[in-house]
């Protein structure tokens, strides 16, 4: 049987435990703070030990009394009858009625004690750790802490350089300790950034910077030098120290190497050398469309705003305008420049200027065009990086145009106005689909309707070539008793050219039941009939075939465009695109390459069976391709003998290493994370720096580990393999040792 006093005991140890877990939380928040901003985790694991042990001595936990325990439960409990001290007192010193009550009030506590909730300020902890946790993600994801602390967005903090003596044997003789290391960055002078000195070694930062290392040892030594993967730099002393500089144009690795007096060298870790590019400014133009019409008696006012920005600031930016006058052969082209109207303030990260083009101080008739981009330049040096906004279009239109007229017996036009083409309109269609969630429905209606009127206005061109008379591009013939019935309606009928009949887009045959029209020619299908708009066409009658079809592709493309359903047009404008492509290539005309013109036969040679001056000519060539990342499975083959005989590397070995070495870096650099400690075992190989077999080992693992995988080549066998196998197959390769 559970006694009074176990119940006591169960709520403080509860009530500990709460407490203890409050003051977690606080010192985690604490510590993610610390965290977040010094990217340092010992920092954050010793201010969360700190933190925890203050608050622990703050609250004492372990001081927590049995009768503070029950005080509370008689205050929160109205079972407990204000009798829960009775609990603690001993049975000998109680009367009978303290007994009986006290048992009670066990009976009473056993069912509901377990939901007592201790006091506690467990709310505002977990309250206070989420936000740390939220600002933590923040702070790394808008990179705040770059701004507090700058040397962490460009070199992290390493430990100290650790050199190791390239050969072995001498390691006992004491070597030269290094005092001091310093790297210094100057950024370029556009940038306006100011130059840091870290003592880390491992280098980010902007591409252009001047590098500059600091090298103090405690003994003199002969030399000292910086190699990158391909060249070796000599540190010039002065002052005590070892200084040399570079100019970051690339990422890649470097190490350092010095020569002790004895003669003796000393070869150190590599480390990355990251270059960041410049970026480009961005522009963004605003308050004009891309394609815009003015009439030739409105204000022709060309008004827009550009935004302008760029990490180090914009140095200058213009626009290029080309105006286009004339047409057909006489058209002229003139290139102009316009500042714009607000100043650019050179230098400044971000701004926003604006532009008025009148086209009539640019003497612009009816007909001619205005294009135009804006061109803007970083102050980068010596090369800036420039950037050009999509190109935008102003137009006068045109009101005076030429009318073909049908002279003789012509029956098309061969000289057809400027259109919209096809794959424009596939272009256009496919641009509105996906800004469909961003416009508005009257936005989409109208502009998949005037989609609609473009792909009407293609087919009717097209219906041109096909010899059709009538506007819809498709011939449309009338009864008697239909025509009569339209001059009934329209009183004007007789004197117009009805275009927009309900029959527009049907193709009907008619054909005379009665009379002597009605039968069928017997010549007709051996003429070409240049009397029938059927017949009256520029292609042949294979090619009239296809038009035909692609016209009726481009009649329901336009049907789904007037019902605003452009997604259901555009496999019809595809099939439209297909059918005028072959169309086109089945209509090119081919010329024959000339033939092979021998030289002329020589009389005094000719039949005399002399052989003397004809050789053979015999070529080998592989076309076989390359094989990729020769030299590191050479480096495969060489460390599986190290690793099985002894450790002595040959002349030979080492330069193949140092190949394997270059072509490991370009992954290095991309992941050094992954494969920095392979290469840096590559470099070690070049040495004569004696290794461990299970170095050896992880270095051929790094290396499998980098090369690509090969496809495997068609072959007559047919097996099934799943993936989980597969994925087994390949991890025991890489760790087959």
């Amino acid at each position: 049987m559970v006694s009074g006093k176990d119940i006591l005991v169960h709520v403080k140890k509860r009530w500990q435990l709460l407490q203890l877990f409050e003051i977690a939380l606080y010192s985690f928040s604490a510590a993610v703070l610390i965290y977040v901003f010094s990217r340092n985790l010992n920092w954050a694991i010793v201010v969360f030990l700190i933190l925890f042990l203050i608050l622990l001595l703050f609250r004492k936990t372990w001081m927590l009394s049995l009768e503070k325990v029950s005080a509370y439960i008689d205050q929160k409990l109205d079972v407990a009858e204000y009798s829960s001290g009775l609990l603690l007192a001993p049975a000998e010193n109680l009367s009978g009625m303290a007994l009986l009550q006290r048992q009670n009030i066990i009976k009473k506590l056993q069912p509901v004690v377990a939901g007592v909730i201790p006091k506690n300020h467990l709310k505002w902890a977990s309250i206070a750790a989420l936000l740390c946790v939220i600002s933590g993600f923040a702070v790394h994801f808008f990179g705040l802490a770059n701004l507090i602390n700058p040397q962490n967005s460009d070199t992290p903090q390493n430990d100290v350089i650790i050199f190791k003596a390239t050969d072995t044997l001498q390691s006992a003789v004491k070597s030269p300790i290094l005092e001091n290391q310093e790297l210094t960055i100057n950024y370029p002078n556009y940038t306006g950034k100011k130059s840091i000195t870290v003592s880390s070694m491992e280098v980010k930062a902007l591409e252009g910077s001047l590098l500059t290392w600091k090298l103090k040892f405690d003994i003199a030594v002969d030399s000292v030098f910086v190699e990158t993967n391909t060249q070796r730099f000599p540190m010039n002393f002065d002052d005590g120290s070892y200084l040399s500089s570079m100019i970051l144009k690339t990422s890649g690795f470097y190490n350092f190497r010095y020569i002790a007096v004895d003669g003796r060298e000393y070869l150190s870790d590599l480390y990355g050398l990251e270059a960041t590019s410049d970026s480009p400014p961005e522009i963004s133009i605003e308050g004009i469309d891309q394609f815009t019409e003015y009439d030739f008696k409105s204000e022709k006012l060309v008004r827009f705003s550009t935004s302008l920005s760029d990490d180090y600031g914009i140095a200058s930016a213009q626009i290029i305008a080309t105006v286009s006058k004339g047409s057909g052969e006489s058209v002229k082209f003139r290139e102009e420049k316009f500042a714009f109207d607000d100043k650019v303030e050179v230098g400044q990260k971000k701004q926003k200027v604006s532009k008025t083009i009148d086209l009539n101080r640019l003497h612009l008739d009816p007909g001619d065009e205005l294009y135009f981009y804006v061109e803007a330049l970083d102050s980068r040096r010596p090369r800036p990086n420039s950037t050009k906004s999509e190109t935008y279009f102003a137009v006068i239109k045109d009101t005076l145009t030429n009318q073909f007229a049908v002279a003789g017996t012509m029956g098309a036009d061969l000289m057809p106005d400027y259109f919209r083409s096809q794959r424009q309109l596939i272009i256009d269609t496919e641009k509105l689909i996906a800004q469909r969630r961003t416009l508005s429905k009257k936005k989409f209606n109208f502009t998949s309707n005037e989609l609609g009127f473009d792909q009407k206005a293609l087919r009717l061109k097209y219906g041109q070539f096909m010899g059709d008379e009538a506007d819809s591009g498709i011939q449309v013939t009338q009864t008697e008793e239909g025509e009569s019935a339209i001059r009934e309606e329209n009183p004007l009928a007789e004197y117009t050219h009805h275009h927009d009949g309900d029959n527009e887009h049907h193709l009907v045959d008619h054909e005379e039941e009665n009379g002597e029209e009605g039968k069928e020619d017997p010549l007709h299908d051996y003429l070409h009939n240049h009397d029938d708009p059927d017949e009256s066409t520029l292609f042949t009658q294979s090619l009239k075939s296809k038009l035909r079809q692609a016209m009726a592709q481009m009649w329901d493309a336009e049907l789904q465009l007037r019902l605003y359903t452009p997604k259901k047009s555009l496999p019809h404008q595809y099939k439209a695109l297909k059918l005028i492509q072959e169309i086109k290539n089945s209509a090119r005309i081919y010329v024959h390459r000339i033939g092979f013109d021998p030289p002329p036969i020589k009389e005094d040679k000719r039949l005399t069976g002399e052989l003397g001056a004809i050789k053979t000519f015999q070529k080998k060539e592989d076309v076989g391709e390359p094989m990729a990342y020769e030299n590191s499975r050479m480096a495969i083959e060489i460390l599986e003998k190290l690793i099985a005989t002894d450790n002595s590397r040959s002349i030979s070995d080492k330069a193949t290493f140092i190949d394997a070495g270059n072509e490991l870096a370009s992954k290095a650099i991309e992941e050094p994370g992954k494969f920095l400690k392979t290469l840096q075992g590559l470099k070690w190989l070049t040495e004569d720096i004696n290794i461990t077999k299970q170095k050896l080992i992880e270095i051929q693992q790094g290396v499998m580990l980098a090369l690509p995988k090969i496809e495997s080549n068609p072959s007559g066998d047919t097996q099934f393999q799943d993936e989980i196998n597969k994925l087994f197959l390949e991890e025991l390769q890489a760790n087959e040792r």
